[in-house]
């Protein structure tokens, strides 16, 4: 029949394993790919061997035998071991996949008493590979880049290539607009300063966060006396820093510019679920004779999106 007789879910009634995977398909719109940026990441032995094991975690599998297959709700708990085959007189590259193979569809495995997802090794794949190169159903985890005549497997040789299904976002807009007027930021050496009067936000950075976005405005930016030479940036904490743009004005007096910085930053581990500082500062570079500041006619205006995604 075309129709699921009742919908999930409905008292008293029996609903299919096929109506579930659909239900899993609509909530992830049809995504795939493992729930949090740690699961299901493969990583040599404790000590390296002829294995890689594959860490715990969930994922959904998007079945691709039939198109109204739905999708599987998978997950490992604890490491599991995956023996890699030696190589030979040349190089390999391997993929570990996290495979379903459903007798409702494909194959002859009873449900009953045999594991119908498993992790898979498909040998000889392109050097390059991200993806299954057929059309089995399953998730590509890692592709393990195999030097000739090698038996034991490192993390060198471990690509991750996990696909997040759904991952996390946030994003603030913060603004900020100095009461008075900040010191001047002037020589030629790019030494870079903070405007004393612009003190930026302290912005908290999710647990999850693997990626941040990061676009910083400054509207009204004032530059005096000679034409200014130099560079804007932003930093974010103690070791981030927002890629510079060049001010290069050629004018002399009092101007002013809106210009911007953006970039998008990896988070470092330790600043995950802290409070991290995110600030503009400026310096002179060579040849600079002009000063830089910023006042209460200036406005500063800070876009920041966290990303969720494999690590």
């Amino acid at each position: 029949m075309a129709l699921f007789p009742v919908p999930i879910l409905v008292n008293g009634a029996t609903h299919s394993a096929q109506q579930f995977r659909m239900m899993v398909r609509d909530l992830v719109s049809g995504a795939e790919g493992i729930t949090q940026g740690t699961d299901l990441k493969v990583t040599q032995l404790p000590t390296p061997s002829t294995s890689v094991q594959v860490g715990d975690g969930s994922g959904v599998v998007r079945g691709r035998v039939s198109a109204f297959q739905g999708t599987y709700s998978v997950c490992n708990i604890g490491a599991a071991t995956v023996p890699i085959a030696a190589t030979g007189g040349t190089a390999r590259s391997d993929m570990v996949i996290l495979r379903v193979e459903d007798p409702e569809y494909e194959g002859t495995l009873n449900p009953a008493v045999d594991q119908v997802n498993y992790f898979e090794v498909i040998p000889n794949v392109s050097s390059t590979a991200t993806t299954i190169p057929d059309g089995r159903t399953g998730i590509p985890l890692a592709r393990i880049d195999i030097p000739a005549s090698t038996s034991t497997i490192t993390n060198a040789m471990i690509k991750d290539i996990r696909q997040m299904a759904a991952p996390r976002r946030e994003s603030r807009l913060l603004t900020q607009s100095p009461a008075t007027a900040s010191a001047d930021i002037t020589g030629s050496s790019l030494v870079y300063a903070y405007f004393t009067t612009a003190a930026g936000w302290n912005i908290p950075i999710p647990s999850w966060a693997s990626t941040a976005r990061i676009r910083l405005d400054v509207a009204g930016l004032r530059l005096t006396v000679n034409p200014f030479y130099g560079v804007l940036r932003a930093t974010f904490g103690a070791s981030l820093i927002v890629q510079a743009t060049t001010l290069d004005d050629n004018l002399s007096g009092t101007r002013r510019i809106n210009t911007l910085v953006a970039d998008t930053l990896t988070i470092p581990d330790a600043y995950r679920g802290t409070t991290q500082l995110l600030r503009a500062q400026g310096a002179g570079a060579t040849g600079n004779t002009g000063r830089m500041s910023v006042d209460a006619a200036a406005t500063l205006a800070a876009q920041i999106e966290f990303e969720e995604g494999p690590r």
